[in-house]
């Protein structure tokens, strides 16, 4: 999300968690396991095939569980246990998603009502973007296409099991007894084995030709190496235990085990990893497009569709990026040369703008308390313009949090996780605070209006405050374009709500996020569609928007590794201003923005053709 990639959580974090499995685990109907978060509000054979489902993906996910909260109880052996993400962990995926589309055909003429419609029609698309997924030999299968996004290598900067390990067992996996704890330990063996499966996909998308651009797999084999030369003593999820076990009453010490499973099992299958990743690399070339893989034209229309939820073409998609862009740089035109900012193109004054100093936080510790501290503030800041946003009252409780710095070199620079659906933890709102040079204080405001409230966090809020009026299934599925095209519609309703009134280089800040998320549908389809070398894509986004040369590599690296996501954006918020267009003209004087706002969250994240049949019901109710 933010800046970099999804969703973690979204989006991006439940395609990371959505893998393929074959754990085993026999239990009773879900709606038993659970009947906190299951709702039963009705007893349609829909509903009931939806509870179904759910339950099956917690047995295929369990990191799902736990990122949900739902590792307990009845389903408390998941608490120990990670996906199977070997070959025999795909094909169960396969007949999961192929099970699924038989049983909604099944209860399809048994559909009561409008809530059973919509349920269907947006289960039904993420089960058929799954079976999309089943066509191609790589880029994460029926999982990938289920969860709404593919990630196409096995092992990028912003794919694999040592980037996303430490993050999990410090800010999921909980630790309140010594069950936790026995749990924590044998899920850290488990990431030894996931090492020992993910280089074995390595080598059979390597043999298949399915090999990251040199520049992507450097930097990725680089991550690895820097996280092996940590001591296994030194891991931030091996030093954390003992302290999270005192700060919960757990008397005992236990670092020294998960030091131990680190030097023997988890390190020697990470060297053999290493070893198997540097026969790869002398094979890697330059070119970034993954049209140069094996059917890569058809696999970059599903990514896009994937990452818009639309058919619409990459070419189209490329247009509406350039049109958007001239807007936003003719709006930003008049503001900058208001602020002294003159000479040069839109890009270039930008350039000026970020160096700053007046906007520069101080690149140490006490510059990075400064950052949390302000990001805190404008979450109180926001907070009394909600009721103009939204019916539903919502608490949406958020923890601003940094980056872990033994992660950070390799993570998105914002991003933000869900909140567990039975309120154990709230929404996380990570920053990456490697250097606090990349956050000068006119991006905050913007950045916590999408990550924070009203955005993700609040999209998130519904899930967990109101879980008894959706399928749990709902927290389970990605929708990129649903989830990225709220935040960044968030970040225009607080501007709309005159946030910015007194803050014109907030504004500033504002106009040149939304810019830059239109220029991402240049960059994209530039890059896989239309021929555009890496370079080529770095200078657009220094030419057009000021980035600095890093952050420009950063953002144009992460369209290689994950194509099509970054154009949920503004495609997803570009249909709801269109859908809003469409309530007003339609209803005029009767038309409530905060009415229409929840009748958006409620759905709790669907496909944006469905979103258009939910407000066309929505305005029809408003009518009458």
């Amino acid at each position: 999300m933010g800046n970099q990639r999804i969703g973690k959580p979204d989006s991006q974090e439940r395609r990371n968690i959505l893998k393929k499995t074959a754990t085993v685990l026999t239990v009773a109907g879900i709606s038993n396991i659970i009947p906190e978060i299951v709702s039963a509000a009705d007893n349609s054979p829909l509903s009931g095939l939806l509870a179904e489902f759910a339950h099956e993906i917690l047995i295929l996910s369990p990191e799902m569980a736990t990122s949900l909260g739902l590792d307990k109880g009845q389903l408390a052996g998941l608490e120990a246990k990670l996906s199977d993400n070997s070959e025999k962990g795909l094909s169960e995926w396969s007949r999961q998603i192929r099970s699924m589309r038989q049983r909604l055909d099944k209860v399809k003429a048994s559909l009561k009502n409008e809530k059973d419609q919509i349920q269907y029609e947006t289960v039904s698309y993420a089960v058929d973007r799954g079976l999309d997924g089943l066509g191609f030999s790589y880029g994460g299968g029926a999982a990938a296409g289920f969860s709404g996004g593919t990630e196409t290598y096995s092992l990028s900067q912003q794919n694999g099991v040592t980037t996303s390990m430490a993050d999990f067992l410090n800010s999921q996996h909980r630790i309140e007894n010594k069950a936790d704890i026995e749990a924590y330990l044998l899920r850290l063996q488990a990431f030894s084995r996931q090492i020992k499966e993910e280089t074995e996909e390595l080598k059979r998308e390597a043999s298949i030709g399915v090999i990251p651009p040199n520049f992507i797999a450097q930097k990725a084999f680089a991550q690895m190496q820097d996280f092996r030369a940590i001591k296994a003593e030194e891991q931030s999820f091996v030093q954390n235990l003992d302290i999270r076990a005192k700060k919960a009453g757990i008397q005992g010490s236990f670092s020294d085990k998960a030091a131990k499973i680190v030097k023997d099992s988890l390190y020697p299958a990470l060297d053999i990893e290493l070893a198997e990743f540097s026969k790869i690399l002398p094979k890697a070339g330059n070119n970034p497009s993954v049209s140069r893989l094996p059917d890569g034209e058809a696999y970059y229309h599903w990514a896009l569709r994937l990452g818009t939820t639309l058919t619409t073409s990459a070419s189209d998609i490329h247009k509406i990026g350039l049109e958007q862009n001239e807007i936003l740089k003719a709006e930003m035109d008049g503001l900058l040369k208001s602020q002294g900012f003159t000479q040069g193109s839109v890009g270039q004054r930008l350039q000026a703008l970020s160096k700053d100093q007046r906007f520069i936080y101080p690149d140490n510790d006490a510059g990075r308390a400064e950052i949390l501290d302000y990001l805190n503030g404008r979450l109180a800041a926001i907070r009394p313009l909600l009721p103009k946003l939204s019916h539903l009252g919502m608490k949406a409780p958020i923890l601003v949090k940094r980056v872990p710095p033994d992660v950070e070199k390799g993570a998105p620079l914002g991003y933000m996780n869900f909140p567990a659906l039975d309120g154990s933890r709230p929404a996380i709102y990570y920053i990456n605070l490697a250097s606090t040079n990349l956050w000068p204080r006119y991006s905050l405001t913007t950045l916590t209006a999408h990550e924070g409230i009203p955005g993700h966090s609040w999209q998130g809020a519904y899930l967990a405050e109101h879980h008894s009026e959706i399928p749990l299934i709902s927290s389970m599925m990605g929708f990129n374009a649903f989830v990225e095209g709220w935040a960044l519609y968030a970040e225009k309703l607080v501007d709309e709500l005159g946030l910015y009134t007194n803050d014109p280089v907030g504004r500033i800040g504002y106009l040149l996020d939304q810019q830059f998320r239109a220029s991402r549908l240049v960059i994209d389809t530039g890059l896989h569609s239309m021929g555009w070398s890496r370079d080529q894509a770095i200078r657009y986004l220094i030419d057009e928007c000021g980035y600095v040369v890093d952050a420009a590599t950063s953002e144009v690296d992460r369209y290689c590794a994950s194509p099509g996501q970054a154009c949920g954006y503004k495609m997803g918020q570009l249909e709801i201003l269109r859908l809003r267009q469409k309530a007003k003209d339609q209803l005029g004087s009767a038309f409530d923005l905060a009415s229409f706002n929840d009748a958006i969250v409620k759905t709790g994240g669907v496909p944006l053709p469905v979103l258009g049949d939910v407000i066309n019901r929505y305005i029809a109710r408003s009518k009458s």
